[in-house]
């Protein structure tokens, strides 16, 4: 059977909120939604609470659960999704998040009104600790990008220009499967790598100030190092990878008229890391030692690539030399301007 959307939603150890996250997806508006779950092999009960409400449910036909031959993380099991689903547009959100009843409706109109291969909606971020809820609302502005190297240009502004997941955002499924886009096989930051580039590969994208999703954020769980008491630097490095990973692809993007933004933008994404290690040193085993976050900070251009940048020249010289002064001094800037900033 053909739909017009597939959600997608991962699927481990969230036993306490399937069924609420079920409840909101189920209850869209719009008709041709397919769902596709993709069971992680978790250790609780959530599968079998998934089934119990699909069964209940007038839409349980139009689900589908996925099972990983083992547990193999939440990067393999948004490919499995990419693989498997059946929609033109695809919609990916997390287990244990929540959408607005009309989420699917309005991106989908926006999508064949502006025909657009990205639709984004507005979020709220919902920290949920012991001492209550607090939340972070992101607005985008309603605004539609409908030439080529537009919307690129507009992400690449600034560093926190957009949103660096993949849930909140329809998806015309080709764009994924044209270029051969998938997710890295880790559990955090495992699409950085493909969303930092994707406005690379996109023309036509509509974004809405209309908040559709909430992104619920736990304690102790992946998304939240600033609430966990042991970080294992197994983690930090797969991270690592994946924005390594975005470097080696700086070349294919040379002579774009935000080449020089994208690489402040990246390498900034690389001080930010090299700051949460610096403040977080305590908790994480094994430690960094000054070498490894020196040459995190490498960047994929070359001096004379740097110095025939015509923008952004100064600051992408600058944290090109970062990459390439000695260890202790690099480390000794970085948390002098990680200080400065408030975020060491």
């Amino acid at each position: 059977m053909a739909y017009e959307v597939t959600i997608g939603i991962p699927v481990y150890n969230v036993e306490k909120y399937i069924r609420q996250t079920l409840e909101c997806v189920l209850g869209q508006t719009f008709g041709s939604i397919e769902y596709v779950l993709c069971d992680d092999c978790g250790t609780d009960a959530t599968v079998a609470e998934a089934e119990a409400f699909i069964r209940e449910h007038p839409r349980g036909k139009d689900v589908r659960i996925l099972h990983q031959p083992r547990n193999m993380g939440v990067g393999c099991a948004r490919n499995r999704i990419l693989e498997e689903a059946r929609g033109k547009y695809l919609y990916f959100m997390d287990s244990d998040d929540l959408i607005a009843p009309g989420t699917i409706e309005l991106l989908y109109e926006n999508a064949v009104r502006y025909q657009a291969e990205l639709v984004y909606g507005s979020m709220d971020k919902v920290f949920v600790y012991k001492g209550g809820e607090v939340f972070h609302y992101r607005s985008y502005p309603a605004v539609q990008f409908l030439k080529e190297d537009e919307f690129a240009c507009y992400v690449y502004r600034k560093y926190d220009g957009i949103q660096g997941s993949t849930c909140n955002i329809l998806i015309d499924i080709d764009v994924f499967r044209r270029n051969g886009l998938a997710f890295k096989a880790i559990n955090y930051w495992e699409d950085f790598s493909l969303t930092f580039d994707l406005p690379t590969y996109v023309t036509r994208v509509v974004m809405l100030p209309d908040v559709t999703y909430s992104y619920m954020c736990r304690e102790d769980t992946l998304s939240n190092y600033q609430k966990r008491q042991r970080i294992e630097k197994e983690e930090i490095l797969n991270t690592m990878g994946a924005i390594n990973e975005v470097k080696g692809c700086t070349g294919r993007l040379r002579g774009k008229p935000y080449f020089a933004k994208r690489c402040y933008k990246l390498m900034m994404t690389c001080f930010y890391i090299s700051c949460t290690i610096l403040r977080q040193e305590r908790i994480i085993h094994p430690a960094f030692s000054r070498r490894e976050i020196r040459d995190f900070m490498r960047s994929p251009l070359s001096l004379s690539e740097t110095l025939r940048l015509k923008d952004w020249k100064l600051a992408n010289l600058f944290l090109f030399a970062l990459g390439h002064i000695p260890p202790s001094v690099s480390v000794l800037l970085i948390r002098l301007l990680g200080k400065k900033k408030g975020i060491v």
